[in-house]
């Protein structure tokens, strides 16, 4: 299974970036993909999450209605649009897929497959 994000950048705040994660040799019919994020000094934490089944999408709080996580099943393709961008939304944001519902997708546990990251920064 891979998975490769694209689309950081650096961006000043109030603005707007868009994270895209393809997925290759991952049935994505099944399980959960969604986006991770890891901040200097910070444990790796969760950010969104969503389910192909019934398309349900899971937030933070921190993102709730800044963040949309949405999803391409044909392309097994999940995307990250961020708007209205903080300083705090810096970190290293990573892609990742479960096989199963992870046990605390909050805190990054049980997730199955991790792409390499992508920078995203905001000043």
């Amino acid at each position: 299974v891979q998975l490769v994000e694209s689309g950081g950048g650096s961006v000043q705040a109030g603005g707007s970036l868009r994270l895209s994660c393809a997925a290759s040799g991952y049935t994505y019919s099944n399980g959960c993909m969604g986006w991770f994020r890891q901040a200097p000094g910070k444990e790796r934490e969760g950010v969104a999450l969503t389910t192909p089944g019934d398309s349900s999408t899971y937030y933070v709080d921190s993102v709730t209605g800044r963040f949309t996580i949405s999803q391409d099943k044909a392309k097994s393709a999940v995307y990250l649009q961020m708007n209205s961008l903080k300083p705090e939304d810096t970190a290293v944001y990573f892609c990742a897929a479960a096989r199963m519902w992870p046990y605390d997708w909050k805190a990054a546990r049980g997730m199955d497959y991790w792409g390499q990251g992508t920078q995203v920064t905001v000043s």
